[in-house]
C-alpha cells in the first residue's frame, strides 16, 4: 500500500505541469472577475452569521439554521482577514480552493504519481468553478472538501508511517468537515472503514485495530464535543438541538424514496453542464480502477472514497447543485486514474504517444472555460449575476442593506419577511427574529405554524424600526398546503405599525429603486421588496 506508481517520462511530467498551470491560471481570472458577484442566500446566512460571530453573538441567538456552526465560523475567520464584502467572501473561497487544489494534488500524487496529481487538481479547479454546481458561490460544501481531503492526506500518512497521532489528527480532520455540514459524516464513515481495511490487509489484530479505529473516532468526536460543550455554555443548546437534530432530522425526511429518483434524473443533466465531458473522463477512471494494472494497488481507496462522496449528496435526495461539490474531488481523483491508465496504456501500445491522454485531458478542461466564457471573463458582473441567479433579489438586497445601514442606528433592528439573510449582513444590524429563512414556515410539516408564531412573537417584541417585506416566489417557496398565518399577520401588523417609505420592482430587464417616499402613481411588479419604518 505504501507504493506509487512509477514516473513517466519527462514529457508526459512537462505537458502535465504545462497544462495545470494553464488551466489554474483560467480558473485564477474566472474567479476574480466574479469576485464582486452579489451573496446568495447561503452566502448571507454563512455571513451574516459569521458577523454575529464576530460581535461576540452565537449561532442559533440571532440566526437560526439547521446547518452545524463550522462554516459560519469559518466565514468569521477568513472575512477578519478578507473584508465584510461580498468581494472579500468570494476572495476568501479563492484562498480556500486553491488550498483544496493544492491538497488533491498532494492526494493524488500518493495515489497515481506525480502526473496523476497535478490532473487531479486541475480537474477539480474547473469542475468546483463551474456555474452548474454553483461553484462561484462560498458554499458549505467548498469547505466540507477542504477538511475532508486534509484528513484523508493525513489518516494515509499516519497509516503508512502507523503514528497514532495522525491517525487521530486525521478524525479531528473529518470531524472539522463534519461540522461543516451534516453531510460531512459520510467522509468520517470513510475514513473508519478505510482504516479498517488497511489493518485487516496489513493483518494486525482485531484489538489493535479496534483500538486505532476508536482512536480515530474519538479524533473525529473531539470538533462536535467542544462545539457541544459552546453551545451549553452559551445557553443555546435548545435551539441548536431543534434545528440541527429535530427540524434537520424531518427535512431530510420529507422527500421519498421513489420521489428521489425523479428528482435526481431531473437535476443530474444540468449538474453535468458544460463540463460532461470531465464527467466522462471520470467514469473512464472508474473503469480503469477496476481493470487497469497501473493503479491496482491504490484501486480500492479511489473506489471507496468515490462512493461516499457520491453518498454525502444524497442526504434528503435533494439534489442541489451545490451538493455536488462534495463528489468532485473524487471525481478529479477518478479523472487522474484514467489519465495515469491511458498513459501507461500508451506507453506499450504507443510509446511515442504516451502523453496523448494528457492533451486528451487538457481538452476536456479546455471545453467547459471556453464554453462558459461569457460568464467567466466577459460579461459585466451584473449580467453574469442574472445569467446565475435569475432575479433572485441578490443584487437588491445589497442596495437595501446600504440603506437601511444609513437610516438607522447600531442598536436598531430589522426584520426581513422572506429568506434573505444577505440584507442583515450588508445592513450591518442585527435581525428582530432568529427566522433569517422563511422556507421551513411554508413547508407542510409539524413545526410550520409553531414556526410562525414564534417568528411573529420575536419581532412584535423586538419592535424593529424597519421591515423588509420580500413578495418574490423563491424566498418563500409557498405551497398549496403551506399555512397562511404569517402573510395575514404581516398586512395587519405593518398597517398598523408601519409606514411604507420604499418599494423595489424587480423585472428580466432590469430593477426599479423607490428607496424615499415611492411615488403614489408607481405600482408593485409581480416580482418586489416592500421597505417599511416603524410610525413615530
Amino acid at each position: 500500500m505504501k507504493s506509487t506508481p512509477a514516473p513517466l517520462a519527462p514529457t508526459a511530467r512537462l505537458v502535465s505541469w504545462i497544462v495545470f498551470a494553464t488551466t489554474l491560471i483560467a480558473v485564477l481570472c474566472a474567479r476574480i472577475h466574479l469576485a464582486g458577484l452579489p451573496l446568495e442566500r447561503d452566502e448571507g446566512e454563512y455571513a451574516y452569521m459569521g458577523q454575529l460571530l464576530l460581535q461576540g453573538v452565537p449561532p442559533y441567538k440571532l440566526a437560526y439554521s439547521m446547518k452545524f456552526p463550522g462554516t459560519a465560523a469559518a466565514y468569521a475567520v477568513l472575512m477578519s482577514t478578507f473584508g465584510h464584502t461580498p468581494t472579500g467572501v468570494h476572495l476568501a473561497l479563492l484562498f480556500t480552493n486553491l488550498i483544496t487544489v493544492a491538497l488533491i494534488v498532494l492526494l493524488g500524487w500518493r495515489l497515481t504519481g506525480e502526473v496523476g496529481g497535478v490532473a487531479a487538481g486541475a480537474t477539480y479547479s474547473v469542475l468546483s468553478l463551474m456555474p452548474h454546481v454553483l461553484g462561484q458561490a462560498a458554499h458549505a460544501t467548498h469547505f466540507v472538501v477542504l477538511f475532508a481531503i486534509a484528513g484523508a492526506l493525513v489518516l494515509i500518512r499516519g497509516l503508512d508511517r502507523r503514528s497514532a497521532a495522525l491517525i487521530f489528527g486525521s478524525g479531528c480532520l473529518f470531524g472539522i468537515a463534519f461540522l461543516m455540514k451534516q453531510s460531512g459524516a459520510f467522509f468520517v464513515l470513510f475514513g473508519s472503514i478505510y482504516l479498517s481495511a488497511r489493518d485487516w490487509r496489513e493483518q494486525l489484530s482485531t484489538k489493535t485495530t479496534l483500538a486505532r479505529n476508536l482512536l480515530f473516532l474519538c479524533g473525529a468526536g473531539v470538533p462536535c464535543f467542544l462545539t457541544l460543550l459552546a453551545v451549553w455554555g452559551f445557553g443555546i443548546f435548545g435551539k441548536f438541538w431543534f434545528w440541527t437534530i429535530q427540524y434537520a432530522a424531518h427535512y431530510g425526511t420529507e422527500v421519498s424514496l421513489s420521489e428521489a429518483a425523479a428528482i435526481f434524473a431531473a437535476h443530474i443533466r444540468g449538474t453535468l453542464g458544460t463540463a460532461w465531458p470531465i464527467w466522462a473522463a471520470g467514469f473512464v477512471g472508474l473503469i480503469a480502477c477496476l481493470v487497469s494494472s497501473a493503479i491496482r494497488n491504490h484501486a480500492f481507496i479511489l473506489l471507496l472514497f468515490a462512493g461516499f462522496s457520491a453518498a454525502s449528496v444524497c442526504p434528503g435526495f435533494y439534489f442541489r447543485p451545490h451538493y455536488f461539490i462534495a463528489f468532485l474531488p473524487a471525481l478529479a481523483l477518478l479523472t487522474a486514474a484514467g489519465v495515469i491508465a491511458g498513459v501507461e496504456f500508451c506507453k506499450v501500445r504507443a510509446p511515442n504517444f504516451r502523453w496523448a491522454p494528457i492533451v486528451i485531458l487538457a481538452m476536456c478542461l479546455f471545453w467547459p472555460l471556453w464554453s462558459e466564457r461569457d460568464f467567466f471573463f466577459q460579461k459585466s458582473l451584473a449580467e453574469a449575476n442574472r445569467m446565475v441567479n435569475g432575479t433572485n433579489p441578490f443584487p437588491e438586497s445589497l442596495k437595501i442593506g446600504e440603506y437601511l445601514h444609513a437610516q438607522t442606528a447600531p442598536s436598531d433592528t430589522i426584520a426581513v419577511l422572506g429568506s434573505e439573510p444577505q440584507i442583515y449582513f450588508y445592513a450591518k444590524r442585527r435581525s428582530a427574529t432568529g427566522y433569517i429563512y422563511t422556507y421551513g414556515l411554508m413547508e407542510p410539516q409539524r413545526y410550520a405554524h409553531q414556526m410562525q408564531q414564534e417568528m411573529i412573537a420575536e419581532i412584535e417584541a423586538a419592535r424593529p424600526k424597519f421591515v423588509v417585506l420580500v413578495v418574490e416566489a423563491k424566498s418563500w417557496l409557498v405551497r398549496g398546503d403551506s399555512d397562511q398565518t404569517i402573510f395575514r399577520w404581516a398586512a395587519r401588523y405593518c398597517e398598523a405599525n408601519y409606514d411604507e417609505v420604499g418599494l423595489v420592482n424587480i423585472f428580466d430587464e432590469g430593477t426599479d429603486y423607490y428607496l424615499s417616499d415611492p411615488p403614489s402613481n408607481v405600482t408593485s411588479a409581480s416580482g418586489h421588496i416592500v421597505i417599511y419604518r416603524r410610525k413615530t
